[in-house]
């Protein structure tokens, strides 16, 4: 579990923190396997016997102090007495996690379950019929590979949908289909309960004996034809051939036929939609020609039209979704508008993921695919993040799906190694903490969540006996639990930065204030934001002299001279306003794009996303040698330089850029044997997503993919042709607001 703050020294109280200017608060990768300084847990066992505080319900933890018969809560200050056990456990303090680390992870007791039915993990792959050839072969090898990476004892279901839902029976010599026609209007529901058509056990197939079975299904997947649609769907308006996507009926209908074995015959249930396009056909069904021109005509925003969702059918599902238990991958292939602003709840809120691809030919689905279900996964988690008693946590941010009935616990359906999210902090009262108290400020996070554990490490705990090489299902409890420093001042508040941190709570505002209230609101956020720090760093460091009339007479610092932590947030801050997360419309920024950035952003760890908004500019003297780690994102930089490679690690795209002048003798592409593809293919290894690779060779090949990111020579708002002002104007443009600010 990997914790960042913004600031490892807390303001001391409301007034310190107002006057920074900074966000507090904190990113949390509760699965990730060490802390942020690469540590792994301490584990143990007997989780349900760790001590809880009577008040707050924190946990018993290392910062607690113990007396022989009671402890006291180091989040709210309650004595607690000891039970007999306890007493008795913490009487050798050396054999408990909890004593000798404040990192630990300690098993739960397995819950009384018939002992020979053990719950196995549930994969169903949602396929739309509605779609091409390319489509369809592309998703066969993405769930080839899918069938390579799921563990055994996995169950494994195949179902299609156009204007009718097919569910595949595998089990058999050959593959058998049934299927039931969706009802074409916005609120009808399928006519029949699948478990009528196909009982549960039937679709759902042991993907140790059937993996060839399912492999030959795949094989007879054939997009419907117009004729089928035309039939089945019935003429549209004005004889206007409607679409047949019935997606919303076959989810609805999957996942109520899920969530009835949820708990008995699975334990994690993930369901992976592969759509073409947006679902146009019976309840659920998007208008699409919300994407159009009459924004332009009727004078509205349109970014702010096309961000929120059209109909809450979706966002409804995903609690159906949750309650079942079943977490929804989307995977959208397609450059048609799908409205991905309504569909995006199914994925997010059940602790999915949302993928789009704009075309068949460049898609790294089969790899994503791979990688996403051969790493380690978490599921039915729940997280809770509690403080000491003079702050709390405002706001929440990620993937997760809130507790109807309790304030600050967090479900998430799937969590794997890289999911990260964010809180943010506020006073509870205008106290603040004492200045020179003996109480520092706390934290605790505590993420309880079950894994699939194989054999061997159940042999390696004496836990197996040699008759069942099942796999079993653990339950486990997380906690850390942190201390922090105050802040005596501004200057120790303002050494204490962490840039990355900052950055991450920021992207989640922004999103937030863009999706309620448009993308030029967003960027007024995020410029407003830079203003304001600016002045108070350059208040606090009283750089600004005043003359007899208080007009300001000296510079004002926007670089942060005084301050290294804080010298970067400007490039970071040009370098948002620049990416499409935050163009605008009119620069042809696709609206599933961004939408599709908002998911992906919102749940990246600090570090990456720093490489997603900023990317790092490398340069490579040959292939096998460095020349320098880092440079700003502009042409100057390249040109100075002098080096002949340049490495641009983008997150979503690696590329590898040829100067023009180079030497013609380097290799090209780079050898697989030198330090730069070493490089490239230890960071494809660490991804999340596959990154998409790239090589150019300046001079001889188009080098706009690679110039498009020397973000510093364009103009902040897009408009105007790239002109040497771009970040430098940008800086001129920040200190006049600053100076109107501070009048």
């Amino acid at each position: 579990m990997a914790v960042r703050a913004t600031v490892s020294r807390f303001p001391i109280d409301s007034d310190a923190q107002e006057n920074s200017g900074l966000p507090w608060g904190v990113t949390v990768t509760p699965f990730a396997a060490k802390d942020e300084e690469g540590r792994a847990p301490t584990y143990g066992t007997d989780g349900h016997l760790l001590p809880r505080c009577e008040n707050c319900w924190g946990y018993f933890n290392a910062f607690c102090e113990l007396d022989q018969w009671s402890w006291t809560c180091c989040l709210c200050g309650q004595p607690n007495g000891l039970s007999t056990k306890a007493i008795a456990r913490y009487s050798h303090p050396q054999s408990c996690a909890e004593m000798t680390s404040s990192f630990i992870d300690l098993e739960l007791p397995a819950e009384e379950s018939d002992e020979g039915m053990q719950p196995q993990p549930v994969y169903v792959a949602a396929i739309d019929l509605s779609s091409s050839e390319e489509f369809l072969e592309l998703t066969k090898s993405a769930l080839l590979a899918a069938l390579e990476a799921l563990g055994p004892g996995s169950l494994f279901g195949l179902a299609t949908f156009s204007h009718k839902f097919g569910l595949y029976d595998v089990q058999g010599p050959i593959p058998v289909v049934k299927n039931v026609f969706i009802p074409p209007d916005t609120e009808g529901t399928l006519p029949i309960e699948l478990e009528d058509v196909m009982p549960l056990l039937q679709f759902l197939a042991p993907v140790d004996t059937c993996k060839d079975r399912i492999a030959s299904a795949l094989e007879t997947l054939r997009p419907t034809t117009s004729w089928e649609r035309t039939t089945g769907a019935g003429q549209g308006l004005d004889g206007v051939l409607m679409g047949g996507r019935g997606f919303g009926v076959a989810m609805e209908a999957l996942l109520n036929y899920l969530g009835s074995e949820y708990g008995s015959t699975f334990a994690l249930g993930r369901v992976f939609a592969f759509l073409s396009g947006p679902p146009d056909y019976g309840a659920g069904q998007l208008d699409t020609r919300r994407y159009g021109e009459q924004y332009a005509s009727k004078g509205e925003d349109a970014d702010r039209a096309l961000l929120p969702e059209q109909t809450p059918f979706y966002k409804d599902l995903a609690a159906v979704a949750v309650q079942a238990g079943v977490c929804v991958d989307i995977f959208a292939v397609t450059n048609e508008y799908t409205d991905l602003a309504s569909l995006k709840f199914l994925s997010i809120d059940s602790g999915g993921s949302l993928f789009l691809y704009s075309s068949t030919d460049e898609s790294t689905l089969p790899q994503d695919m791979y990688r996403m279900l051969s790493r380690p996964n978490a599921f039915g988690c729940i997280m809770r993040l509690r403080t000491s008693s003079e702050f709390k946590p405002g706001h929440s941010y990620g993937h997760f799906f809130p507790d109807p009935q309790y304030e600050n616990v967090q479900h998430i359906i799937c969590c794997d190694s890289y999911a990260t999210y964010a809180y943010d902090f506020e006073f509870a009262n205008t106290d603040g903490f004492a200045r020179h108290g003996t109480e520092p400020p706390m934290v605790q996070i505590v993420f309880q969540y079950t894994v699939v554990v194989p054999p061997e490490e159940l042999r390696n705990s004496g836990l197996l006996s040699s008759s069942r090489g099942k796999y079993s299902l653990k339950r486990r409890l997380r906690i850390r639990t942190l201390q922090y420093g105050t802040a005596q001042n501004v200057n120790e508040l303002y050494d204490s930065v962490d840039p990355e941190v900052v950055l991450s709570l920021l992207v989640h505002k922004v999103i937030l204030a863009s999706l309620e209230q448009g993308v030029r609101e967003g960027r007024l956020l995020l410029h407003d934001w830079l203003v304001i720090l600016t002045a108070q760093y350059n208040d606090a460091y009283k750089l600004v002299q005043y003359n007899n009339k208080s007009s300001i007479t000296s510079q004002i610092d926007v670089a942060f001279s005084q301050c290294p932590q804080l010298q970067h947030l400007p490039r970071v801050v040009f370098a948002l306003l620049r990416n499409p997360l935050l163009r605008l419309h009119e620069e042809g920024v696709h609206p599933d794009y961004r939408i599709y950035l908002q998911c992906l952003f919102s749940a990246l760890d600090p570090g990456s996303l720093h490489r997603a908004v900023y990317p790092v500019l490398t340069s490579y003297s040959s292939p096998d040698n460095q020349a320098y780690p880092r440079h700003s994102l502009s042409r100057a930089a390249l040109i100075t330089s002098g080096s002949p490679i340049f490495f641009l690690d983008a997150f979503t795209t690696l590329i590898v850029f040829y100067s023009s002048t180079s030497d013609p003798t380097l290799p090209f592409p780079p050898t697989q044997d030198c330090l730069l593809r070493t490089t490239i293919n230890q960071l494809k290894q660490e991804r999340c997503i596959t990154p998409k690779v790239i090589f150019i060779r300046g001079g001889q090949e188009d080098a706009s993919p690679f110039e498009n990111y020397l973000i510093e020579e364009q103009d902040v708002d897009g408009s105007g042709l790239t002109s040497v002002t771009g970040f430098v104007s940008f800086l001129d443009d920040i200190t006049r607001s600053v100076l109107e600010y501070m009048k």
